[in-house]
């Protein structure tokens, strides 16, 4: 029984991955473009999560100063603290320009601090890219030209596990779209 029970979430887990592939394609390329935009005219990207989508903002923006899988230069992206206090909103009011993209993770109970996020990059004239999963509601929050990624399922693990691959999806297209296919 618990070997069934475990061998289901990795069914599950392939079935959301399968089942999304065709409808997270456009806004992910949607957001890819966005961020290689924003690197290529000299802009940062600042990456904002809380609870588990902070390590992916963490991981993210490792992987954009480091690398992916190949070799380039140091890319300009940073996280923002999440420790507790306000310090994280005060680095996106001292820290974001024009042209700068927040890149948001988050699930349904982060979403307080995620429309206050929103508020400060828009304030500040900043693109925004959302990967959330689909309790959160943010269409009156999202300009025309922002990027909501939602992973469709109501299950935190598996809404975390397709962020993963998500992320992973954003590092590569950054990298193709920077350094061409030949160096793959």
């Amino acid at each position: 029984m618990l070997e069934h029970h475990l061998q289901q979430n990795f069914f599950d887990c392939a079935d959301l991955v399968y089942a999304s592939a065709e409808t997270l394609a456009k806004p992910l390329a949607d957001a890819a473009q966005a961020l290689v935009g924003c690197i290529t005219s000299g802009g940062k990207i600042l990456s904002f999560g809380e609870s588990e989508c902070g390590l992916m903002a963490q991981y993210g923006c490792s992987t954009l100063l480091g690398r992916f899988e190949r070799d380039r230069p140091s890319l300009a992206a940073m996280t923002l603290l999440m420790d507790g206090t306000d310090l994280w909103l005060r680095q996106l009011e001292a820290l974001g320009q024009p042209g700068d993209v927040l890149l948001a993770w988050s699930t349904g109970e982060t979403a307080p601090n995620l429309m206050l996020a929103l508020a400060r990059a828009h304030e500040k004239d900043m693109g925004v890219v959302v990967i959330s999963d689909s309790q959160i509601e943010l269409n009156n929050k999202l300009t025309e030209t922002d990027v909501h990624i939602i992973v469709p399922h109501e299950r935190k693990a598996r809404v975390h596990e397709v962020q993963w691959l998500i992320l992973h999806s954003l590092c590569d297209a950054i990298d193709l779209q920077l350094l061409g296919e030949d160096s793959l």
